[in-house]
């Protein structure tokens, strides 16, 4: 058994032993964690880590539901506007309960609005090396297909990376094809038409059915530049199809993304942590 899930009264949390790996050693992680009061919160951790350490590992990242291509991070910080779509949900209490028990923040991130009248403003600077196209809203499963060998290369060099089988992707990803717009999907495609990047955008149906704001949820590029004009792409689309602003969602304070949405002159509404714990031996 690679997982277990503890509960009191009051509390929930499952312990995953398999997690990514923190500083080049194996870590388990912790995830599903909700409670009803600090005492509580901290009573169910105890119990998972209990588990966690009669089972071997010695580092535990939370909140992580098994990895990153699944639920993690814990918001720190809020304007306490609505969550978006897909956004982690605020938990003050298991935050309370993480920085009590010796947890601290390890990685953090942020969700940033902007206006779409202000971005899109200067085209990036032409290349041959790429071409961007919006997805023709055609074989759903051969774009996921292209994603996830991109992601696997892109992605795998980011801190906590894990590698995730082709089933295992395929399975999160294609139940969210409904809520797909091909006008805020693009690809960056070299001559050769293999894939330089692509970018998923998604109306923030959190909103309700007519949401005036567009998702910048995902973006991952091999070639250089890729980025940036498939961010103005996107920016660009989102304003013409007449949402009004664009969330940069959940970037890694040190990536390049955090550059570009700071050069869009967006505003930071939400803050977010990992967490980790180092156990004694």
């Amino acid at each position: 058994m690679t997982q277990q899930t503890f509960k009191t009264e009051g509390a929930k949390i499952t312990a995953y032993l398999d997690g990514p790996r923190w500083e080049g050693v194996p870590a388990a992680t912790v995830g599903g964690f909700s409670c009803t009061s600090v005492d509580a919160g901290v009573e169910v951790l105890a119990q998972a880590l209990a588990y966690i350490r009669a089972s071997g590992p010695r580092r535990v990242l939370g909140p992580m539901e098994r990895d990153t291509w699944h639920s993690y991070r814990a918001v720190t910080q809020s304007d306490d506007s609505p969550a978006f779509l897909l956004e982690p949900a605020a938990q003050s209490l298991v935050l309370e309960v993480l920085q009590a028990t010796g947890f601290t923040e390890i990685s953090s991130y942020f969700s940033a609005r902007v206006p779409l009248a202000q971005t899109a403003q200067t085209p990036p600077p032409a290349t041959e090396d790429f071409t961007i196209e919006a997805w023709n809203g055609k074989n759903p499963e051969g774009l996921f297909e292209q994603v996830f060998t991109l992601s696997t290369q892109a992605f795998a060099k980011n801190a906590f990376y894990k590698p995730i089988t082709h089933e295992a992707f395929m399975a999160m990803y294609m139940p969210i094809v409904p809520l797909l717009k091909q006008e805020l999907i693009f690809f960056a495609r070299r001559p050769d038409q293999s894939l330089a990047g692509f970018l998923f955008g998604t109306p923030n149906y959190a909103e309700g059915p007519n949401p005036t704001s567009a998702i910048l949820k995902t973006y991952a590029s091999l070639s250089k530049g890729a980025g940036q004009h498939l961010a103005y792409a996107f920016h660009t689309a989102a304003k013409k199809a007449g949402y009004t602003s664009a969330i940069h969602a959940l970037i890694h304070d040190d990536n390049l993304s955090a550059l570009r949405s700071a050069s869009e002159e967006a505003d930071i509404f939400r803050r977010y942590g990992l967490f980790g714990l180092k156990l004694d031996d």
